[in-house]
């Protein structure tokens, strides 16, 4: 059966996705560490990917991988060409796993998304480019394309969803990016509909990160010698995600998005991304059920699944409301000196970094596969 609370989640309306992605994860025969699994008896709506899950998927080091690996390099791929092969397999075999939830919801969730490759965060119609390869090499309706919210992402963004392709916005940190991708995102439907395409087809989604900001504030904190500074430990990231929430609500009340959405425009949701728990001190559920709002997605790695399944407890809906709040936790972190912006700045540089950390990781790990 599925725990309580993530029956009760769901019904609030909040969209529990995997963040997380294996070959194993598509063999049902895994029991409980299937994706059927988790769809049916833990919540899961769909699934996101990005380089450092499939580094790690790849780098295990099983056969699933290295068979298929060694028989591209026979074939005479290189390096890049078989992580497309390999990684966009895996996307659509996981569609296909999804494709009932996302038939049951409309088109809402059943969602699996593939990142676009992070060195293209920076440069514009590169990532257009590839996005399209992507959507046509997956060839799934349920797919999602991740492009991350960088100042060159924003127009990527808006092209290509103007060009019918459901997009997942990811590294979004700051309230102010994230009212630059809702932004980008009207542009995008505006002009997909000015081009006479379906606009209920396109879904969207942007992801806010949330941990990391928690994890970066609170070293801060934790270096000064204010006494105001430790009662705001671990008080950033819920602030700054419901600030977003606010946003969100006043952009989706506004005239200029009602009058898309009469011509059958979709929101594009909020996902809170990274929202597994990096301070042990911390409950382990708090990014999860203190996050949880109708019309939501909440996307979280297996750990933080079975944490919530197992002592989390449903709090109702806990984001509206809370906008006054937050802000003045911000106020009260400016007022000890941190600047926020500049944080979200900070990680936003570092999360791109980090990608490509891991997507050379990955390319290193893969070539020396083929050439074994």
């Amino acid at each position: 059966m599925t725990p309580e609370v993530l029956t009760e989640l769901s019904a609030g309306g909040v969209s529990l996705w995997l963040d997380d992605l294996d070959r194993s994860r598509l063999d049902s025969s895994q029991g409980e560490r299937s994706l059927r699994h988790l769809i049916e008896r833990r919540a899961i709506r769909g699934v996101t990917t990005n380089p450092t899950i499939f580094d790690r998927a790849v780098g295990s080091g099983s056969a699933l991988y290295v068979n298929q690996l060694r028989d591209l390099a026979r074939a005479g791929l290189d390096t890049d060409d078989a992580i497309r092969v390999v990684t966009t397999d895996d996307v659509r075999a996981a569609c296909d796993v999804l494709l009932p939830v996302w038939e049951a919801t409309g088109g809402l969730d059943g969602r699996v998304s593939i990142e676009v490759d992070p060195r293209l965060a920076h440069e514009t119609d590169a990532t257009v480019t590839q996005a399209q390869e992507l959507w046509s090499v997956v060839e799934r309706p349920n797919a999602m394309i991740k492009i991350p919210a960088t100042q060159a992402g924003l127009p990527a963004i808006t092209r290509t969803l103007a060009a019918g392709i459901s997009v997942n916005v990811t590294l979004i940190f700051s309230v102010d990016r994230y009212r630059e991708v809702m932004a980008a995102h009207l542009r995008g439907l505006q002009q997909a509909h000015a081009a006479g395409i379906d606009l209920a087809g396109i879904e969207s989604v942007a992801s806010f990160f949330v941990s990391r900001v928690d994890t970066a504030i609170d070293a801060q904190l934790d270096s000064m010698s204010d006494p105001r500074a430790s009662t705001l430990r671990g008080q950033a990231a819920i602030a700054n995600a419901r600030l977003a929430w606010a946003a969100y609500e006043s952009h989706t009340a506004s005239d200029e998005w009602w009058q898309l959405s009469a011509s059958g425009a979709r929101s594009q949701r909020p996902l809170w991304a990274s929202t597994g728990v990096k301070d042990p001190a911390y409950d382990p559920a708090r990014y999860v059920v203190e996050l949880a709002a109708p019309g939501c997605v909440n996307t979280v790695p297996e750990a933080t699944l079975q944490a919530v399944a197992e002592s989390g407890a449903y709090q109702g809906e806990t984001m509206s409301g809370r906008a006054e709040t937050a802000a003045t936790i911000v106020a009260e972190l400016s007022d000890v000196g941190i600047d926020i912006q500049a944080v979200c700045q900070q990680l936003e540089d570092a999360g791109v970094a980090s990608f490509i950390d891991s997507w050379e990781k990955l390319r290193s790990t893969v070539a020396s596969i083929m050439s074994s």
